[in-house]
């Protein structure tokens, strides 16, 4: 009998063994990645090619630990059959963490660990999400959380290789139909127009709110990013104008050009509504928020622009941590996704 159990024992472990020489242990979580995200050795012109032997496409993750963005992709979007289904039909998924030290191989053979791809490929928010064709282009990228309707929709565009024929964003406008307020919302501090966005002297750092009617998270943004206290103080540091993104609206840029609303969206590549495009006092893009941010995360980047924060800190993660340790330092209350 022990003979047997000996011989069970060895075989578990030559099986441990051989699975680790298979692929890399996933990085640790504060939740869990589904069980049918693919471990790999994190080669990503193997993992490229693989996926487009088997007729998928490659889609990376990256997140971290104490992420209420993550946790909201996990639980939210992958508990729901017809995403998990399309996703498993359609991609290869792959977990990293931002802060992780696995090592990764990207596509032009270059090793590095996760946290300095994260760096390589200026991840500022989590979850990001990067969809590759089958040459290893990114075809798509998800800066921050999507809602199940918005994120079900990336997938189709991907999936269908869409981006042949449309723009993420063009695509995204007409496929995505949302209970939300068919009119923009408005704000006493949005500038009026014309809009001539160009800095003179002692200007305050501008930023652009790009939205569209009927967007639910434009809705969200209004009835209570717009409305907290915190949000607002950091808001009046700044110029503040929105734009509807396709709009014909006359527009002077910060660059000094005469364009319209919808070709300056269009020229910025922005796909997502909201999006917000920050710019400093010399007219230069600063930083960009292009997915759902609960208040704390959304006052959070308006103090990082205003602040000059982002040119020492080129992470808006390590920021956001620092921010949040030196509030509950002061004995401020810290709710993330409050």
């Amino acid at each position: 009998m022990m003979r047997k159990w000996l011989a069970v024992l060895a075989t578990a472990l030559a099986v441990a063994m051989s699975a680790g020489t298979r692929a890399q242990d996933a990085s640790p979580y504060a939740i869990d990645i589904p069980r049918w995200f693919t471990q790999s050795f994190l080669d990503f012109r193997e993992d490229v090619a693989d996926a487009a032997r088997n007729g998928r496409r490659l889609l990376v993750y990256f997140g971290q630990d104490g992420c209420p963005y993550c946790t909201q992709l996990m639980v939210t979007n992958f508990s729901q059959r017809a995403i998990v289904d399309k996703t498993r039909k359609h991609f290869v998924a792959i977990a990293l963490n931002i802060w992780g030290d696995r090592d990764v191989t990207w596509l032009d053979g270059r090793v590095m660990r996760e946290k300095d791809l994260a760096t390589l490929l200026n991840v500022q928010f989590t979850p990001t999400l990067l969809f590759f064709d089958e040459r290893g282009t990114v075809v798509a990228r998800l800066n921050g959380y999507y809602p199940p309707q918005r994120f079900e929709a990336v997938l189709d565009y991907v999936a269908g290789h869409r981006e042949r024929k449309q723009t993420l964003a063009d695509y995204l406008h007409g496929a995505v139909k949302e209970t939300a307020s068919p009119r923009l919302h408005d704000e006493p501090f949005f500038l009026p127009p014309p809009f001539d966005l160009r800095r003179g002297p002692n200007a305050k750092p501008l930023a652009v709110v790009f939205e569209t009617p009927s967007c639910a998270a434009c809705d969200e943004l209004h009835r209570e990013g717009f409305r907290r206290k915190e949000v607002l103080a950091a808001v009046s540091r700044f110029d503040v104008a929105r734009l509807a993104l396709g709009a014909r609206t006359e527009i002077v840029t910060p660059g000094g050009k005469t364009t319209s609303a919808g070709a300056w969206a269009r020229e910025l590549d922005v796909a997502y509504t909201p999006t917000i495009v920050f710019f400093d006092a010399a007219g230069v893009e600063a930083f960009r928020v292009t997915a759902y941010l609960r208040p704390f995360h959304l006052a959070s980047s308006f103090d990082y622009v205003a602040s000059g924060a982002y040119r020492d800190e080129p992470s808006f993660q390590r920021y956001v941590k620092e921010r949040a340790e030196q509030m509950r330092a002061r004995g401020d209350r810290v709710e993330l996704w409050r």
